[in-house]
């Protein structure tokens, strides 16, 4: 059973650019997909991103697309999410997410990972 930490969250200007990270431990980290979702309050988690084993494939939100990028390393047991051109509706709790096997097609299902970290805060200011 792997576990989640975020880290790499804060406070930032519009334009800036920000690197989360998610550490796993207690698991083997090269069997597991991997996917950051982010949430405000009152509303449901909502899709960023996606890495498969070994970073051979990657899925983006729409919003996100061309601004973020998931990527991971298996050395380090460590998924990473590059924001850059932040804007202020990406301002959200950010989690990452893991399974050892998505379906293609839901990777955006959250409700289909087992396995979440306690999320880290990003803020985007105008």
């Amino acid at each position: 059973q792997v576990q989640l930490v975020e880290s790499g969250g804060g406070s930032v200007q519009a334009g800036g650019s920000l690197r989360l990270s998610c550490a796993a431990s207690g698991g083997t980290f090269s069997s597991y997909v991997m996917g950051w979702f982010r949430q405000n309050p009152g509303k449901e988690r909502e899709f960023v991103a996606h890495i498969t084993r070994s970073g051979g494939r990657t899925y983006y939100a729409d919003s996100v697309k061309g601004r973020f990028t998931i990527s991971r390393d298996d050395a380090k047991n460590t998924v990473y999410l590059q924001m850059n051109s932040l804007k202020p509706e990406d301002t959200a709790v950010y989690y990452c997410a893991a399974d050892l096997y998505i379906n293609v097609g839901f990777e955006k299902r959250f409700d289909l990972y087992d396995y979440w970290g306690q999320g880290t805060q990003v803020t985007v200011s105008s």
